[in-house]
């Protein structure tokens, strides 16, 4: 076992019972109903990366097993193994067992189940029917749309959303305060940047960032993840509107170098910026649709460095012409 110094903080601070989980008040009042009664249905728990989906199955098999929780449980991550086999034998030997203690089944869970094959989930569909006796199934996705519809209807479905501000800022304080870090406001800022509701980034990032021997603040943070600045973006994206693409190209090569982001990085933080630029809403609808074209065509393979001065030659002409509406 690792020890408390090397261990990864998203594990030493994982909730161990569903009272623990940060939100999801109503999923957890769900499931505090289920194990009250010794019983649940299969569930898919569907959300955002972070949100505290595996966490809430590990806490709901620990307060219904207790001591039986190792002898009554399985994970499997569905991404890994994601093959017809995989559920013809790991998944099918489990759930056809009986299990140990007073709970009457067990409980699997797919991790990521959404990157099953078509065949596996329609073999999982047929186990699922068979040993609903003896094994309890919990499918974990990002997209319920993903799975196909005989299982969906099979299960309950819970959504989870993303935390608030003010959840990931008290979990940051509460195991900054516990691991002696000095957690500074600008960083506190630029982790909820970065993470974007995601508490398991979130919690990674602080760590990482801590792991410089200094206070972590808003350039240790952005240090450590590989992000621009988002003031930085929106100075990029200002230079071009206003017409300098010279400047604003310029400006692309230092954040290119400076953070040594790929162009899709790029893209992604132009998409959040271009939000906050003061400008006419139906001139950002204009800005919206040129990088959604960008990124595709990065995604299809194209040049990223001829995009990204296409994607700021762009901003130029948009600046061009809002200039002139303005100017009438």
């Amino acid at each position: 076992m690792l020890s408390e110094e090397i261990q990864m903080w998203t594990e030493k601070y994982r909730p161990k019972t569903l009272k623990e989980i940060v939100n999801q008040k109503e999923i957890v009042s769900r499931l505090e109903g289920f194990v009250a009664q010794k019983d649940l249905p299969h569930c898919l728990f569907a959300g955002p990366p972070g949100t505290g989906k595996t966490t809430a199955a590990l806490c709901l098999a620990h307060d219904l097993f207790r001591e039986y929780f190792y002898g009554n449980f399985l994970e499997l991550n569905a991404s890994d193994a994601r093959g017809i086999d995989v559920i013809r034998t790991t998944v099918k030997d489990f759930a056809r067992t009986m299990s140990l203690g007073d709970i009457p089944f067990k409980i699997l869970v797919l991790d990521e189940a959404d990157a099953l094959t078509s065949e596996a989930q329609q073999a999982l569909r047929r186990t699922m029917e068979r040993y609903t006796r003896t094994c309890r199934f919990i499918l974990i996705v990002n997209y319920s749309s993903k799975i196909i519809e005989p299982i969906q209807s099979r299960c309950a479905l819970f959504r989870f959303s993303r935390l608030s501000k003010e959840d990931i800022v008290g979990m940051l304080k509460f195991i900054s305060k516990n691991e002696g870090v000095e957690l500074k406001d600008d960083g506190v800022e630029a982790v909820l940047y970065v993470s974007e509701g995601d508490l398991r980034k979130a919690i990674n990032t602080l760590q990482a960032a801590s792991a410089l021997g200094v206070a972590v603040d808003a350039d240790s943070v952005y240090k450590v993840t590989g992000k621009a600045r988002p003031e930085e973006v929106r100075q990029m994206l200002e230079l071009a509107l206003s017409g300098d693409f010279v400047q604003a190209r310029k400006k692309l090569h230092e954040l290119l170098i400076n953070y040594g982001l790929s162009g899709i990085d790029v893209v992604r933080q132009v998409h959040r910026e271009t939000f906050n630029i003061n400008i006419p809403e139906i001139w950002k609808v204009r800005i919206a649709d040129i990088v959604g074209e960008i990124d595709f065509r990065m995604s299809e393979g194209a040049h990223e460095e001829i995009q990204l001065s296409a994607l700021l030659a762009q901003f130029s002409l948009v600046g061009q012409e809002l200039g002139k509406t303005q100017g009438k």
